[in-house]
């Protein structure tokens, strides 16, 4: 555990990539977020670049619906009008939209399908890491599919029914299947890698004016 503390606290270097928009229009902005880049700001002007603030830079009314985790790159959606923050927002909190995530994870990953249903907390001696608590633990879901499993690792599409800090990192560590790369949860040659090896390839969700179904995609980079 001393490992994922001194992760934690490193250095903050987040990449410098071009804004990379899949879709706009006049009430909501998608983009493909870099991995190793905070959604929105920490504590501290050393952590202040973040997604955000360069989308804000660009699109001056933009305004936050939902978040990733620095390390997860993929789909995120901006509001552009205080009415589709409104909108997109109250369909997070009745988990409308759909996400599906694109993960490789360590060793292959058996049965082939199934559900993860293991209720998370923070904690709190080892913050920001999240834990299974059956105790008090918050209730916690993510389905998950093998796409496919070879040279020690498997490739797994998950899609989370709950949007609990961690789920998908902390449900694939409790089924002894650490996604590679993973700066908090990962040691030894699972945490030998570029990046998290996690992704949000696909985001459904209904368009604030008119309420039409929408679908954005973005390949994962690995």
């Amino acid at each position: 555990m001393a490992r994922a503390m001194v992760q934690t606290f490193d250095a903050y270097d987040p990449p410098q990539d071009p804004l990379e928009v899949i879709h706009e229009d006049h009430e909501m902005l998608v983009v493909n977020k870099p991995s190793g880049l905070l959604s929105v700001p920490g504590k501290g002007e050393h952590l202040a670049d973040c997604l955000l603030a360069r989308i804000e830079a660009a699109y001056p009314t933009a305004l936050l619906v939902h978040r990733l985790d620095r390390d997860t790159s993929g789909v995120m959606v901006f509001a552009l009008t205080p009415h589709a923050q409104r909108h997109m927002s109250k369909q997070f909190e009745k988990r409308i939209p759909k996400k599906t995530y694109v993960a490789r994870v360590e060793g292959h990953l058996e049965p082939k399908t199934g559900v993860v249903d293991l209720p998370l907390i923070v904690d709190w001696p080892n913050r920001p890491l999240q834990k299974v608590c059956h105790e008090t633990g918050r209730a916690a879901l993510t389905e998950y599919r093998v796409l496919k499993a070879r040279d020690g690792e498997s490739r797994v599409r998950l899609s989370p029914k709950t949007g609990r800090s961690h789920q998908l990192r902390v449900h694939m560590l409790a089924l002894g299947h650490v996604i590679l790369g993973d700066p908090l949860y990962a040691t030894g040659a699972a945490a030998e890698h570029p990046r998290l090896m996690l992704h949000s390839e696909e985001l459904r969700i209904r368009h604030p004016d008119g309420g039409q179904g929408m679908q954005f995609r973005a390949k994962a980079p690995f």
